[in-house]
C-alpha cells in the first residue's frame, strides 16, 4: 500500500552517569578518586534510501530510539557509547516537528544525511574533581538527557511537472504515452490511487521528470474524497498541465473544471495560483458536432497567458508539440530544485534556553548591542536573507525578551541595533 505520511516519535540516547570511586590497591593505602566517565547517549540521524519510495515502514513502527551511554566504571574505564539509530527514508520526505507543523529538514537534493538529535553527554567521572584542598570527590556530573520529538514525515514526490484535472480525463492515458510509466487505466473515478511518476526523453532536449496527481473533485483542499491526501505532492512541481476532457465525454463543461481545479490549488496553497500552467485539451479524437470546444477553452485561457494545446492520449495525436512546449517553458525556469526551507530547529529548542546573552547600550557607538552565546548560535544557522528566516529571526527577538529589554533601555524608531557584525535599524 502506498503512504505518503506518517508520524512517528524519535528519542535520542541519555548520557551515561559519571563514576564514583577510588583506587583501592595494595600498598596504595590513600588511593585517589579513579571514577570513569560515562559514555555519550547515541543520536538521531535520517538517511535517504533510493530503494524505497513510500513510507509504509512507518506505519507499522512508530517508536525509534537510540541507545543511552554506560554509566563510566572504576580504575578510569570510560562507559560505552550509546548505538545511534539511522532512519532510512525515500527522497522527498519532508520531516516536520508535529506540534508546530513547522519543518525541520527536508531530505531532498544533497541533503543525504541528517542529525536530527544529538545524544546527551556522558558526566565526567570524579576524577574530574579533585582538588588541593578536596582530595577524595564523592560526586561525579550526571549524564547529559535524551532529547525527543514527535515528528509528522511528508514524502513529496519529486517532479517537474504536476500532472492535475479531474478524474477520467486521460492523465495515466497521457503519462503511460509519452514516458516509461505503466499506471494502471480503467474507466472509473480515483482509478489512480497513487501519484506515478514518468521520465520523458526528447530528442535534442534534456526530458524532464511528470507526476500523475491522482484525480482532484471539488473539496479535495477540504479532504473531499482523496484529493487532500495527494495535493502534497504538487508542492514541488516547477509547471502544472492541467489535463481536461475537451470533448466532455462525461457531461461536464471542460472550462468550469479547469476553473474548479485551480480554485481547489489555490486553496490548498495560494503559491499554486501563481505557478506556470500548461492546458492540455484531450480527448479530441472523440469531439462531434460543430462546436469547436478547444477554440472556446483557448478564448478563454490564453488571454490569460496560459497556452491551450490540443491532444490526444490515445492516438498520439499533438502530443509532439506539447511535450516540447512543457520542455521550452521549464528551459526559462528556475532550474534550482524545491527545496522546503527549515522552520523549526531542535538546537534551539534544547541547548539554547539556558544560553545567556546581554543587551546593552553602547554610548559611544550610539548603538545597541545584543551578544551571548544563544544570540551568536542563532545568527550560525538562520538565513535572515529568506523570508522564513527572517520571520524565524523576528520570533526568536521576541519571544526570547529581547525587544521588550530594547525597549526597556529606551530605543527609538530607527536607532541602530548590532549583533555579531549584523547591523539593522530598529522599527516596531
Amino acid at each position: 500500500m502506498f503512504a505518503d505520511r506518517a508520524k512517528i516519535h524519535v528519542k535520542s540516547g541519555k548520557g551515561g552517569d559519571g563514576h564514583v570511586s577510588f583506587r583501592r590497591e595494595k600498598y596504595v593505602p590513600n588511593g585517589g578518586p579513579d571514577g570513569g566517565d560515562g559514555g555519550n547517549g547515541g543520536s538521531v540521524y535520517f538517511e535517504v534510501d533510493n530503494g524505497l519510495n513510500t513510507l509504509t515502514d512507518f506505519r507499522h513502527i512508530r517508536k525509534y530510539s537510540a541507545t543511552n551511554g554506560e554509566e563510566g566504571g572504576k580504575k578510569n574505564c570510560a562507559g560505552k557509547n550509546g548505538s545511534d539509530i539511522i532512519i532510512k527514508v525515500p527522497e522527498g520526505t519532508v520531516i516536520r516537528e508535529a506540534q508546530s507543523g513547522k519543518v525541520i529538514t527536508d531530505m531532498s537534493g544533497e541533503n543525504r544525511r541528517f542529525l536530527l538529535l544529538k545524544g546527551g553527554k556522558g558526566g565526567n567521572g570524579n576524577q574530574h574533581y579533585a582538588t588541593s584542598t578536596m582530595q577524595a570527590p564523592k560526586y561525579a556530573q550526571p549524564g547529559q538527557p535524551a532529547q525527543e520529538l514527535e515528528l509528522v514525515l511528508e514524502l513529496k514526490v519529486i517532479a517537474d511537472v504536476g500532472l492535475v484535472g479531474f478524474p477520467n480525463v486521460g492523465k495515466s492515458t497521457f503519462l503511460s504515452k509519452v514516458t516509461n510509466a505503466r499506471p494502471k487505466i480503467a474507466n472509473y473515478h480515483f482509478t489512480t490511487l497513487n501519484p506515478n511518476l514518468g521520465v520523458v526523453d526528447l530528442e535534442d532536449a534534456k526530458g524532464f521528470v511528470i507526476a500523475d496527481i491522482p484525480g482532484l473533485i471539488e473539496g479535495a483542499s477540504d479532504g473531499v474524497g482523496l484529493g487532500h491526501e495527494f495535493l502534497r505532492h504538487i508542492e514541488r512541481t516547477k509547471l502544472i498541465v492541467h489535463i481536461v476532457d475537451a470533448a466532455s465525454t462525461e457531461g461536464r463543461d471542460p472550462i468550469a473544471d479547469i476553473y474548479a481545479i485551480n480554485k481547489e490549488l489555490e486553496t490548498y496553497d495560494t503559491s499554486l495560483s501563481s505557478r506556470p500552467q500548461i492546458i492540455a485539451a484531450n480527448k479530441i479524437d472523440m469531439i462531434y458536432g460543430e462546436e469547436d470546444p478547444v477554440a472556446a477553452i483557448r478564448n478563454e485561457f490564453e488571454p490569460q497567458g496560459i497556452p491551450v494545446y490540443a491532444i490526444s492520449a490515445i492516438s498520439g495525436k499533438g502530443l509532439r508539440e506539447l511535450l516540447y512546449a512543457i520542455n521550452n517553458r521549464l528551459a526559462e525556469l528556475d532550474s534550482a530544485p524545491v527545496i522546503f526551507e527549515q522552520e523549526y530547529f531542535p538546537e534551539y529548542h534544547f541547548d539554547m534556553d539556558t544560553e545567556p546573552f546581554t543587551v546593552v547600550y553602547d554610548e559611544s557607538a550610539d548603538e545597541y548591542v545584543v551578544e551571548g552565546p544563544r544570540i551568536e548560535k542563532m545568527l550560525s544557522y538562520t538565513n535572515l536573507e529568506s523570508e522564513k528566516g527572517f520571520k524565524f529571526f523576528q520570533d526568536f527577538m521576541k519571544t526570547n525578551g529581547i525587544l521588550e529589554q530594547l525597549e526597556a533601555l529606551g530605543i527609538q524608531e530607527g536607532s541602530t541595533v548590532r549583533m555579531y557584525g549584523l547591523s539593522f535599524d530598529y522599527y516596531r
